[in-house]
């Protein structure tokens, strides 16, 4: 599986993880999903086990539980790419237009598995809809920017944790598949 694939795996299980309520509150049927998240989450788990060579469920039990904070630090920090890359991948701000929520109406099938965004962002978006003053606008930037930053201090930090109980030939294979 090239790396790109694994990192779009590993995206959507944070990202399903985050609209599995609305998504399977829907009925099947064109434009809907209907899926299990624990389903996807098992198959992407078996495939780092088979990727990192994984023999013996000890091993393995350690490794899961810290492959699962790097991948829940990741889905907080934005999938690295921050949230106005999915608000441009879904057609504009959540629910794909002013005021709209994610799931809501015109964002696209994949509104219901929009991240929610945090108070940083919520504040930041609440200024600029609000045409605020500079000062406003730099005072909520500041904050949403200090509160990314955490979020990457916590990504690096669960990397770290992992990297500890890692082979060096499971880290190389770690890096080259989007976890490290």
């Amino acid at each position: 599986m090239k790396t790109s694939q694994l990192l779009a795996i590993v995206g959507l299980v944070g990202v399903f993880g985050l609209g599995a309520g609305k998504a399977l509150a829907q009925p099947a049927g064109p434009g809907n999903f209907n899926f299990d998240p624990a389903q996807v989450q098992k198959m992407i788990m078996d495939r780092y086990r088979e990727q990192l060579e994984v023999r013996d469920d000890a091993e393995w039990k350690v490794l899961e539980e810290r492959i699962q904070k790097v991948m829940d630090a990741r889905r907080e920090a934005g999938f690295g790419g921050g949230l106005g890359m999915m608000r441009m991948f879904m057609g504009g701000r959540r629910g794909g237009r002013p005021g709209g929520g994610a799931g809501g109406p015109g964002g696209g099938p994949f509104a219901a598995f929009a991240p929610t965004p945090g108070l940083e962002e919520q504040a930041l978006e609440k200024a600029i809809d609000a045409k605020a003053s500079n000062a406003e606008l730099k005072a909520a930037l500041a904050k949403f920017n200090e509160a990314r930053k955490q979020k990457q201090a916590n990504l690096e930090k669960a990397q770290a944790e992992l990297r500890k109980v890692l082979t060096v030939r499971q880290e190389a294979i770690a890096a080259r598949d989007g976890l490290l």
